[in-house]
């Protein structure tokens, strides 16, 4: 596993996914991106002059997305640098919902398709995943609000 900086080209093809798939009229990103196998970090412009090659780093800056062949699955962090600028597949949850997705548990939502950003008022809490009538929630179990009453 070595973190590989990608090229303009590389990282173009990414950011136009990003815009097709939420309806971005301008993403803003002025970071350069480094891939991980599937996962997509961000981290200053600055840092690309490092030579990576000769270092065994696993990760570095901010985990932003994963890629997935469907789509592209952001993190907690990642829906809340582009949320606010989506246009499509945002979900707005109710206050008993935000306790369910907190917990780590699914959504019951009909005629979602695809990876959508998972919006409480105005804060953006990640990314799931709908299909057949359910969006998944891609909550780490690390990072679930343990001890919440339904």
């Amino acid at each position: 596993m070595n973190l590989r900086v990608l090229n303009k080209k590389e990282s173009l093809e990414i950011i136009n996914r990003i815009i097709k798939q939420f309806d971005i009229k301008n993403l803003g990103l002025d970071y350069a991106f480094f891939q991980n196998e599937d996962k997509i970090f961000l981290i200053s412009k600055d840092l690309r002059k490092v030579d990576f090659q000769k270092l065994r780093i696993n990760n570095l800056g901010l985990y932003f997305c994963t890629l997935a062949k469907n789509g592209i699955r952001l993190t907690i962090e990642g829906t809340q640098l582009i949320g606010d600028k989506a246009n499509k597949n945002i979900i707005d949850i109710k206050e008993n919902e935000l306790v369910y997705w907190f917990n780590g548990e699914n959504l019951v939502r009909k005629d979602i398709d695809g990876f959508v950003i998972i919006k409480y008022k105005n804060d953006f809490l990640g990314c799931g995943y709908g299909k057949e009538g359910i969006i998944i929630n891609y909550i780490p179990k690390e990072r679930r609000v343990k001890g919440l009453i339904y």
